[in-house]
């Protein structure tokens, strides 16, 4: 499974430590040097190479060694005197005078203690050429009207204890003493130290990598399975900087502790991450190992805190004290100093899973930023005072070793009469032997005479020397004057700079809280406006699931709807054929049965007329019973479908049916004297009229066919 993790840089297995140096540790060196704090992690599973990129390896020195380098190249020439500066138990700095320091030294010198290193002693073979770096690297632009001191302290944080590495135990055979855990506590400007720590003064790399060296030879390590010379313990390793500026007269340090600086660059090796599955711990080991594990999930905890406050605008408690380890440097991950991470990862198989979470935590630290400026105190003194001390005791020494010879401190002083003296020529003996002697007067004269020739050319000597050194007084004077016009100058627009800038400052400062609280409104609007997009959205996806229901149901109705239309559309369909041949078939019948009546009527009016018989009496009709009409056989037809899936008759024979009146008076056409015979009289009892008044009629709709019912309706007469 492939994993992609970006950090801001990456370096190769082959790396070089001066490369990994200049690019992650440089930077925290200067800040160091310029007043402010640094913190430098190395993170990483067990066996990754931690510990060898802090301290490095003979001949190519590690991170550790390259800093104390580059701090002592850039102050080195400023450095002030052993105890010049000395700390106090609260975490602060105190500043005294050199006398002050000088009886501390001969104090320290005759205590029966062991001494600290010094940088004249020999180095120790062992991490020599650990120290031995070839790159001069230095600071640039190093403030030179400050005086310097570096301290050193180095402990170690083991089983969440901390325990100092430099701490001095009377060796005891019969009963030794184990190592006092040390206490952390907050200082009066809530930074974190640790109380009782030894720090050590140091004036070189060599003498500082020797204390380094010293304490880590105490520190816990542990064969395991993953590493034979595994770390069980936390090392950090603190460079404390002291600095402050020099006097008006670029001789002493300034005497106000307002005005010292101490800035700190904290080296932390942390132990390896690990599992005790793979380590196959026990007893102590298993113990260490939960502890480490434990103080890096800590860690851990803290920076994913950090990160949500800072990008949801929470305000959640970060769990420092859960842990020593994050207790200790609770002031960087505060804003305290700008804080680096170096993350070892060892390309084994084996470590993938662990290497994994590694990365992914280093990544994430990177979203956080802590750093903020330290404003540092202003002495408001003439810049470049040490060097325009020094410039003019130079030139001072050289006029005066022009003019009187050389001037040291180790030769005796003697007074110009000694000197006058021993360039006159030497008395002769003033002793009168003889009232006649006139040798010893004269010569006495003449060398008088002499001497105050030459005291007169040494008097006009003199004062020549008097007005030339006056003169060259003036010429100082009038040059110290130009020169301390032209610096006051310089200070005046340095200072009128340093106003504008300040003004600028403080007007950016009030934008800056303008932007921040403007920047806080819209990150609270749109923290609402997100919320107000995740409920719209939740809406928006309900009300589309909705719509999608809807439109699904539908989809469904139209599709039913559609089959019900065709079904339905089919049965009217049907229904309609139906219909339509009943229609049919009721028209074919009505004009059947009118071209029966036609057929009728046609046969009553072409039929020949015969006489009609008498009317009978009425004694006869009641004699003569009256005929029942009987039902008609039949009638052949033809049967066939139809369209509605039916059948249908079809008759293709008439039966006419006849019946008398019951009355039996009917009238007749035509008067006739004979009787007629007795068939006819049922044929022709009526005449036409009343004949074409029967007729036969039949029942459309019938599933049998036409249907036949007999009528003998008289006809209606219109009016």
């Amino acid at each position: 499974m492939k994993m992609q993790y970006s950090f801001k840089e990456v370096f190769g297995t082959l790396v070089a430590q001066k490369e990994l140096f200049d690019v992650v540790a440089k930077p925290l060196v200067e800040d160091l040097i310029r007043g402010k704090n640094g913190l430098l992690f190395t993170y990483g599973v067990t066996g990754s190479g931690k510990t060898h990129t802090m301290t490095g390896s003979p001949g190519d020195g590690g991170l550790l060694p390259r800093c104390l380098a580059m701090i002592f190249n850039s102050i080195g020439p400023f450095q002030a005197k052993r105890f010049v500066f000395k700390l106090d138990d609260k975490n602060g700095v105190d500043v005294q005078c050199e006398v002050d320091a000088l009886l501390e030294r001969q104090k320290r010198d005759a205590m029966p203690v062991p001494k600290t290193p010094s940088g004249k002693r020999q180095i120790d073979p062992e991490f020599a050429d650990m120290i031995n770096v070839q790159d001069h690297c230095k600071v640039e632009e190093v403030d030179e009207d400050n005086v310097y001191s570096v301290f050193v302290s180095y402990i170690e944080i083991y089983n969440n204890y901390i325990y100092d590495l430099l701490e001095e135990t009377p060796f005891d055979l019969i009963k030794p003493k184990p190592p006092q855990s040390k206490i952390l506590r907050e200082d009066q400007n809530h930074n974190m130290y640790v109380t009782g720590c030894t720090e050590v003064e140091v004036k070189s790399t060599e003498e500082a990598f020797e204390v380094f060296w010293k304490g880590q030879k105490k520190r816990r390590i542990a064969n395991t399975q993953l590493n034979r010379e595994s770390s069980r313990s936390h090392g950090v390793f603190i460079i404390k900087l002291a600095q402050a500026p020099l006097d008006a007269d670029g001789d002493n340090v300034l005497q106000e502790k307002e005005q010292i600086t101490l800035s700190q660059l904290s080296l932390v090796d942390l132990a390896g991450s690990e599992r005790t599955n793979r380590t196959k711990a026990e007893g102590n080991r298993l113990r260490e190992a939960g502890n480490i594990n434990q103080s890096l999930m800590t860690l851990r905890t803290c920076i994913e805190v950090l990160r949500e406050n800072q990008m949801y605008g929470t305000n959640k408690m970060v769990p420092y004290r859960d842990s020593k380890l994050t207790h200790l440097f609770k002031n960087y991950f505060d804003g305290e100093g700008k804080v680096r991470m170096i993350v070892c990862v060892n390309p084994k198989a084996e470590d993938y899973e662990e290497s994994l979470q590694v990365m992914r935590f280093a990544e994430m630290t990177q979203e956080v930023e802590v750093a903020r400026p330290v404003d540092r105190p202003l002495c408001g003194l003439t810049p470049g005072r040490r060097f325009r001390n020094q410039a003019f005791r130079e030139e001072l020494a050289q006029k005066l070793e022009i003019r009187g010879g050389p001037i040291s401190g180790e030769t005796e002083e003697q007074s110009a009469s000694e000197i006058l003296l021993q360039n006159f020529p030497p008395l002769p003996s003033c002793e009168l032997l003889d009232i006649n002697d006139d040798q010893t007067l004269p010569k006495l004269t003449g060398v008088l005479e002499e001497r105050h020739k030459l005291r007169q050319k040494l008097s006009e000597e003199f004062a020549k020397n008097v007005l030339t050194f006056k003169t060259i007084l003036r010429e100082l004077d009038s040059s110290v004057m130009s020169k301390e016009n032209h610096f006051q100058g310089k200070l005046s627009e340095k200072e009128k700079v340093i106003t504008g800038q300040k003004t600028e400052l403080e007007r950016l400062e009030k934008k800056i809280k303008t932007l921040e609280y403007k920047i806080e409104i819209l990150e609270k609007t749109a923290t609402i406006y997100e919320e107000d997009k995740r409920h719209l959205q939740q809406e928006l996806e309900s009300k589309s699931q909705k719509l999608q229901r809807q439109a699904s149901d539908k989809r469904r109705l139209e599709a039913r709807l559609q089959g019900m239309v065709a079904e339905t559309t089919m049965k009217w369909e049907k229904e309609c054929e139906r219909r339509v041949a009943a229609k049919q078939l009721e028209m074919q019948n009505k004009l059947w049965v009118k071209d029966e009546k036609l057929k009728q009527l046609k046969a009553i009016v072409t039929e020949p007329k015969n006489e009609k018989p008498e009317r009978p009496s009425r004694e006869r009709d009641r004699e003569k019973p009256i005929p029942r009409s009987v039902s008609p056989t039949p009638v052949p037809g033809d049967v066939f479908k139809t369209r509605g899936g039916g059948q249908a008759v079809q008759f293709t024979e008439i039966e006419t049916l006849k019946q008398e009146s019951p009355t039996g008076r009917k009238r007749r056409s035509s008067p006739s004297n004979a009787d007629p015979p007795e068939d006819a009289a049922d044929s022709e009892w009526t005449d036409v009229e009343t004949r074409c008044s029967v007729a036969v009629e039949m029942r459309a709709g019938s599933a049998l066919g036409p249907g036949y019912q007999h009528h003998a309706m008289p006809k209606r007469r219109k009016p």
